[in-house]
């Protein structure tokens, strides 16, 4: 076998599918987890500078942060090795690695295993929806909160209407009803805006939503390629014609 027919086989065996769904997990999960955690940590010091002043209204609020990060460390190390995975089994359900083992049969063990990754596949994709949805709060939250400090600043009014437009976080469960002083108004309001703190957070929350939306572009990808793969393992396998995805 020459070398260029030897590159085609190499190249023939590659779940292009499979691969792109991995590139397209590894940098969502790190978008998600890197911005998502750091984002968490700036959200906490903006409460406890500006819309809290008892360590007793926000301590809950601390504990559910760190939380959360924990999680993400999990879901980090989950989706690394998860993705590894499902990259080994698209390598094993092409044509090419079955022409190498000699074999083009799909076995029940080899079926049973790609039905199971198709099952835990959706499962997961339609579990990471609702992550997707959930990072959208704080984005909506950030742009509310940076929509009425634009509306303060092109304000051209008295400073007593300037000072009835404020941004609550106990409206938003972030704090309890009891919170002094709980939220910010007029002057306080757009001063907060232009921190960079305020910045730095804001875009931290849209880079862990396209984090959030890019896994999940994975996911549906894995799924597709997956269900694909088996059922030409299925049907197809005994005629010596393996999956290409």
């Amino acid at each position: 076998m020459g070398c260029y027919d030897c590159c085609m086989r190499c190249l023939g065996g590659v779940p292009y599918c499979s691969l792109v769904a991995t590139l397209l997990c590894f940098s969502g999960i790190a978008l998600f987890c890197g911005c998502g955690h750091q984002a968490l940590t700036e959200t906490e010091r903006l409460i406890e500078t500006y819309f809290a002043r008892n360590l007793q209204d926000y301590i809950t609020l601390a504990y559910i942060i760190q939380y959360f990060q924990y999680v993400i460390y999990g879901l980090a190390s989950f989706f690394f090795l998860y993705c590894i995975v499902l990259l080994a089994e698209g390598f094993y359900t092409t044509s090419a690695a079955k022409q190498t083992f000699g074999e083009f049969r799909s076995t029940m063990c080899g079926r049973c295993l790609s039905s199971s990754f198709i099952v835990m596949t959706y499962a997961l994709a339609v579990l990471w929806l609702l992550v997707f949805a959930f990072s959208a709060l704080p984005v909506y939250f950030f742009y509310n909160m940076d929509a009425t400090c634009h509306t303060i600043d092109v304000l051209t009014e008295t400073p007593a209407s300037i000072n009835q437009l404020c941004v609550d976080a106990r409206q938003y469960g972030l704090l309890p009803w009891n919170a002094v002083p709980g939220k910010a108004c007029g002057v306080t309001l757009s001063t907060v805006c232009k921190t960079r703190e305020y910045r730095m957070t804001y875009d931290l929350y849209i880079a862990a939503f396209v984090g959030a939306g890019i896994t999940l572009l994975a996911l549906l990808t894995y799924t597709v390629s997956t269900t694909y793969n088996f059922a030409v393992l299925r049907y197809l396998g005994r005629k010596g014609i393996g999956p290409r995805c």
